[in-house]
């Protein structure tokens, strides 16, 4: 992406917004860039490349450019949004190939996506809260987390592990993609044997060493062995587990058998549909049951929101509880790990510095910093402390491990408070010149408001509305009117087509009084409706984040 202001624009807005596009579809960010993907298999940017101007997109089709006003957004995304009745997967193959509709993921058809560091960070922090969880403690020295997947999200995994202070051991069939994380410093070794593989967690458990494996093979291949050496010597090997395969799309290469060849799945795939899909769910029932012997003895696993649990009770796994068809023996991660901090306003607040300039984002991180200094000497709760403490921590760990990936962008989780003025003072830093150019400030769809999902982001809602999309629709029709620059809204992502509606936004601050007006109007609305609504399913958290922000913003009831 270039900077901004080379971009022939008529606004900084619309520069903004194509420096986005451009760094979503970067050959550093993107997992196929000439085909318009940028993560997750099919997560598209746009549907073709025949595009030039656009305000209103219609599933990466341009609709056309409209009159609006100054406080408009410059842009209106919609992807995949479907008659509920025509939302299967099969639909959405039929709807794809007649190029009609397609599959945004979260913050690729959003033109949102800041490469690998969003995943890194959210993975970093749920391993993290995860440890306290289940330890008491967040020193995770000589415990080891086991995962699949080093590909666009998954490839996160790795570099979170040792970030954690963990042994991050991380499986994955497709060695290009496996060499690809270990030039990069993403994993710090390969096994390439499941003998090798157990002999390395062994050693580095008994040095308390962080650092990452990348197992090259299938996920199940270790998991059963595993299981097996358990069973051997009674030597527990694992502490925490989950799982990043694509199984949003389980039957064209987001998930692979162990059968089979990385190489010969690929081929039988498309020559025998049936016969694949058939190996797939074998698969999973055998996945299933090596990590229920594991946990059977302490191991903590959680599914990662990556429909896990969906496909392997479809497939026929013994993922159920006794007695029961619909509730599984593991939890989300939202469930267990995140949703308590969704609850506090909480969630993945993240800018980009679209002058491309590192010093730009080395300014942004030492005010970020600040800010959430300042609101601890303030006096805060302990549980949010923890988070800011946590998150101050992040920036110095996101610089020191080099995360920027495609443009100068940073992330880190905030509630209302930290990210109203986080956002307030890189106004200011812009309007006195300290930074150079205009920021983008966006979020991660996976957050308190922006998505409804009953399998992973409103997992944690029990009164029944887990099925709503209330929510997520509210949230992108309310940004659109306190002065976002762009909104979209989206059928897909993460768990898969049919089973999540997830919205999002970007806001260009450009040092303007009007650019501080719409950051603390929309922002507000961006956290506050997501904790209300859990605050009226009887949440704790967010009933007292609600109290709290009843008290510092005049007008809210």
């Amino acid at each position: 992406a270039y900077p901004s202001h080379q971009y022939p624009a008529k606004t900084k807005q619309a520069a903004a917004i194509m420096h986005m596009i451009m760094n979503n579809l970067d050959p550093e960010v993107a997992q196929f860039p000439h085909e318009l993907v940028t993560y997750g298999g099919n997560g598209q940017v746009l549907s073709n490349w025949a595009q030039d101007q656009m305000l209103v997109m219609n599933s990466g089709h341009p609709q056309g450019l409209y009159p609006a006003f100054p406080d408009s957004p410059r842009l209106v995304i919609s992807n995949g949004l479907v008659i509920p009745n025509y939302s299967s997967h099969q639909d959405y193959e039929r709807m794809f190939a007649l190029g009609v509709s397609m599959y945004g993921q979260m913050t690729a058809g959003s033109y949102s996506y800041i490469g690998p560091q969003g995943i890194v960070h959210g993975t970093t922090i749920t391993v993290m809260n995860a440890s306290r969880r289940r330890t008491g403690t967040s020193v995770m020295a000589g415990k080891v987390f086991v995962s699949s997947g080093l590909g666009g999200m998954s490839g996160a995994q790795a570099k979170a592990a040792v970030i954690c202070g963990c042994i991050g051991v991380i499986a994955e069939v497709n060695k290009e993609a496996l060499e690809k994380r270990h030039k990069q410093g993403w994993v710090t070794i390969v096994s390439t044997s499941l003998e090798d593989c157990i002999d390395k967690i062994r050693e580095y458990k008994k040095n308390g060493e962080a650092v990452s494996i990348g197992f090259h093979g299938n996920i199940i291949t270790l998991w059963e062995g595993l299981a097996e050496f358990y069973e051997k010597t009674g030597e527990l090997l694992v502490e925490f587990g989950s799982d990043q395969t694509s199984l949003h799309c389980p039957f064209n290469g987001g998930y692979y058998p162990v059968q089979l060849t990385f190489e010969e799945s690929q081929k039988i795939m498309v020559e025998k549909p049936d016969r694949f899909k058939a190996l797939v769910q074998e698969s999973l029932r055998r996945h299933v049951a090596a990590i229920n012997k594991l946990a059977e003895q302490g191991m903590y696993f959680w599914d990662y929101g990556n429909a896990f649990l969906l496909e392997a009770g479809r497939a026929g796994a013994d993922i159920f509880k006794e007695c029961s068809n619909s509730r599984y023996k593991y939890p989300s991660y939202v469930q267990d790990i995140m949703g308590d901090i969704f609850s506090l306003g909480f969630g993945p607040f993240r800018w980009v510095c679209t002058s491309g300039n590192p010093a730009d984002l080395e300014k942004t991180d030492e005010i970020a910093k600040t800010v959430l200094l300042n609101a601890i000497g303030e006096g805060v709760p302990e549980n949010i402390q923890q988070q800011y403490e946590d998150n101050i921590k992040w920036i110095g760990e996101a610089s020191k491990h080099k995360m920027v990936v495609g443009s100068q962008a940073r992330i880190l989780y905030s509630d209302l408070k930290g990210r109203r003025a986080i956002a307030l003072a890189f106004n200011d830093a812009i309007k006195t010149g300290k930074i150079e150019g205009p920021i983008a400030i966006t979020r991660d769809h996976h957050d308190v408001s922006g998505t409804d999902s009953p399998f992973r982001e409103t997992s944690n809602i029990y009164d029944g509305s887990c099925f709503c999309a209330d929510m997520a629709i509210q949230n992108v029709i309310g940004d659109s009117f306190r002065g976002a620059t762009w909104v979209s809204i989206h059928n897909g992502g993460g768990v898969g087509w049919g089973e999540v509606i997830n919205g999002g936004f970007g806001i260009v601050l450009d040092g303007t009084p009007e650019a501080d007006e719409h950051a603390a109007s929309m922002l507000m609305w961006d956290v506050l409706n997501g904790v209300s609504r859990r605050s009226w399913t009887g949440n704790s958290n967010a009933e007292a984040t609600v109290k709290l922000a009843m008290k510092d913003i005049h007008n809210l009831e």
